[in-house]
């Protein structure tokens, strides 16, 4: 592809005539003070610069979908909004800080690798990226059930950050705009509502949009923390979002909060002792993220991690500093599973260490990330605090440890396509929403984005319910319950994690995707034989059926098979552990000439099919709780009997469906019976006028 660069100043272009130089994108300079907007353009003639630029002014642009960040949500929202046919723009402060890893150098592990799997699924971009940058992977959870694997991986910052930079500057249809913003532009609607109608960045400029994305990040009234004190910032060199923060607040009316969260003090990899520390290898061959990824790009490559930890002595530290750490004083709720040094200590006194993972953040770089202490105490103190762990006597910090505080908006003002009750087509994703981590904000962006792109094309929402996916189950719980401190996902939150496995996203996702318009042709035409392929193998084994007499004579079980009159197929040996694939490999030879991944997601199928039709009675159940609509005038404290407690959670969340009303913090089975039985009565009497409701709570 030929590309050209230009300058032009104002919101008047240069035509004149250029050379053609060959660039990586096309960079244009739009305004007196800041502003730059970047876009990859294919010339076919020398007028085509001309006729782009003329077009497409800065000022008063008009954009069908604007993506607010430049983050792991906000790549993931622009890509799938471009993937989906909408005109978009992605405003971030700086291109260089796109995909950039803010916190730990690392993606998947528990809960967190299904996510990835499904947002590789979806087509996203951060999977095939891991796949590229990552330098360690490993299978978490091996020793358990194939439903809770978690694949992970150490990722290499650079490597990460510049893929990531280079696919969002070469997609079609997406412009990168370098700026700040400051509020949105709102109108109402015939009925009072505020739709989205554009944006004002900091450098004065208008942008108009039908439709925007909100992915802030900790930005929103950011603030650091180290110590006693506190500088405006939302990460580390770079200003905190607050015209935007206010915007939300006063005029958008959004219920918000705040939280906290926090990163640990930068190591010298030369100044560590390895030798006395637990290595951790590769897994070998590494499991890749995405399913279109055969082999990861650093197989050669592949690092190993450390592990030390913290001494009583360290703790002892931690104790008492508590007076000079303003980020610990204060109420704003903190991360419970990835929390700080200082909150592990003051939650369990009863233990004199605490793990620490040791792990390089790139294969060209001096920097280890600690993993799991967290801090903000003086940086004196920090010193001292990292001089006595095992390994890091001698450890020179690069950069110390410092907290961040952030307002978040409520997530359940937000229907389950992303976007706010209170705002037509505005949609949030990520920490916005009050979730932690890089995958749960990757997954929002991705729904957003691709809801965002559905929106101006007034196309039905793409919603992903609880039985579908882990992004299903994430959505929902923030969606109908909120969050009380920042939400991290985990296998236990699924209640059908056995067909929601990290080896199937496929199948559940890439088909829905596809029809959605955010997923490839290519790849849904791969995943189609590779589904087709299991499916069929796995139709094959199950009609390949013999008495145990007659199995005995083709293999030889790895345990003993009762001899009790029934036949049973070749799933059924697979599943029960009696053989492998490979055994029944020597009886269907087509199926060991299979690649490896293949034969191991035949094996998880026929290790979970007699279990899948329990589940699959509960998913019905579920589906038809969901169909249940509640009305959405109920006034919950009127419906007699119904506790107190539950009259709360109820009119704070205002669930759609009977399910979601179940599935809310306060909300017994028993209120929800009673809730079931004043909505059918209620339709009752709607259907029979002259039957007068009964509306009192003491009308029993």
């Amino acid at each position: 592809m030929l590309l050209a660069l230009a300058f032009g100043v104002g919101r008047n272009l240069s035509h004149a005539t250029m050379p053609f130089v060959p660039m990586p994108r096309i960079v244009a300079r739009i305004g007196e003070r800041n502003g730059w907007l970047f876009r990859p353009f294919e010339l076919v003639g020398k007028s085509s610069l001309a006729r782009s630029f003329s077009t497409y002014p800065f000022e008063g642009a008009e954009y069908d979908v604007i993506v607010i960040g430049g983050g792991h949500a906000g790549c993931e929202a622009a890509a799938a909004s471009a993937r989906t046919g909408a005109k978009t723009a992605l405003l971030t402060q700086h291109i260089n800080t796109i995909g950039i890893m803010s916190c730990n150098p690392s993606f998947g592990g528990i809960g967190k690798g299904h996510l990835l799997r499904e947002i590789d699924a979806l087509d996203g971009l951060s999977p095939r990226i891991c796949d590229h940058a990552g330098i360690q992977f490993r299978v978490l959870n091996k020793s358990k059930g194939p439903a809770v694997w978690g694949p992970r991986a150490q990722i290499d910052r650079d490597l990460y950050k510049q893929r990531m930079q280079k696919e969002i500057l070469a997609i079609k249809g997406l412009d990168v705009i370098e700026d700040t913003v400051e509020d949105l532009q709102l109108e109402c609607n015939d009925v009072g509502l505020p739709i989205v109608k554009g944006l004002v960045t900091g450098s004065g400029k208008v942008i108009k949009c039908l439709s925007a994305v909100i992915t802030t990040g900790t930005f929103l009234r950011g603030e650091i923390r180290i110590g006693l004190s506190a500088i405006p910032a939302g990460r580390k060199g770079e200003k905190p979002t607050i015209g935007l923060a206010k915007t939300l607040e006063e005029v958008c009316k959004f219920r918000m909060g705040r939280m906290r969260t926090g990163t640990p003090p930068r190591l010298d990899r030369d100044s560590i002792n390895f030798s006395s520390l637990i290595e951790q290898q590769s897994d070998f061959p590494p499991t890749p993220f995405s399913y279109m990824t055969s082999e990861v790009d650093q197989i050669n490559n592949l690092v190993s991690c450390f592990m030390t930890n913290t001494t009583s002595q360290c703790h002892e530290i931690v104790e008492a500093t508590l007076d000079q750490n303003c980020h610990i004083q204060e109420e704003t709720v903190g991360p419970r599973y990835c929390p700080s040094i200082e909150s592990k200590v003051l939650r369990f006194k009863d233990k004199s260490q605490h793990q620490v993972w040791l792990e390089p953040e790139g294969l060209n770089s001096n920097v280890i990330y600690p993993n799991g202490i967290s801090m903000t105490m003086p940086p004196e103190y920090q010193e001292q605090f990292i001089h006595l762990m095992p390994g890091l006597e001698n450890a020179k910090i690069l950069q110390h440890g410092y907290g961040v505080a952030y307002d978040y908006v409520d997530p359940r003002e937000l229907h389950h396509s992303l976007e706010t009750r209170r705002v037509q087509g505005l949609f949030l994703a990520g920490q916005i929403n009050g979730t932690t981590g890089y995958e749960e904000a990757a997954c929002q962006g991705l729904i957003a984005g691709i809801n965002a792109a559905r929106y101006v094309k007034k196309k039905t929402p793409f919603i992903v319910d609880r039985a579908e996916g882990y992004i299903g189950v994430l959505i929902d719980d923030l969606v109908t319950n909120g969050v009380s401190e920042p939400y991290r996902m985990f296998t236990s939150r699924a209640e059908y994690r056995l067909s929601l496995r990290a080896d199937n996203a496929d199948m559940r996702f890439t088909r829905k995707g596809y029809e959605a318009g955010c997923v490839s042709q290519e790849r849904y035409d791969r995943s189609l034989v590779t589904i087709n392929t299991i499916e069929n193998w796995m139709e094959e084994l199950q009609q390949y059926s013999h008495s145990v007499h007659e199995w005995l004579k083709m293999i030889t079980p790895s345990k003993k098979i009762a001899f009790d009159g029934k036949s049973r197929s070749a799933a059924d040996l697979i599943g029960g552990g009696f053989c492998s694939v490979d055994d029944i490999a020597t009886i269907f030879p087509s199926l060991g000439d299979m690649d490896s991944r293949t034969r191991e997601r035949i094996y998880i199928e026929c290790l979970y099919n007699q279990y899948l039709g329990k589940q699959e009675e509960s998913i019905l159940h579920y589906r038809k709780e969901e169909q249940l609509l509640l009305p959405q005038d109920l006034d919950y404290s009127g419906i007699p009997s119904l506790p107190n407690e539950a009259v709360e959670a109820l009119s704070l969340s205002q669930p759609k469906t009977l399910g979601a009303a179940g599935r809310l913090r306060g909300v017994t089975p028993s209120s929800t019976l009673i809730l079931l039985q004043y909505v059918k009565k209620r339709q009752q009497q709607q259907r029979e006028p002259h039957i007068a409701p009964k509306n009192s709570r003491n009308a029993m």
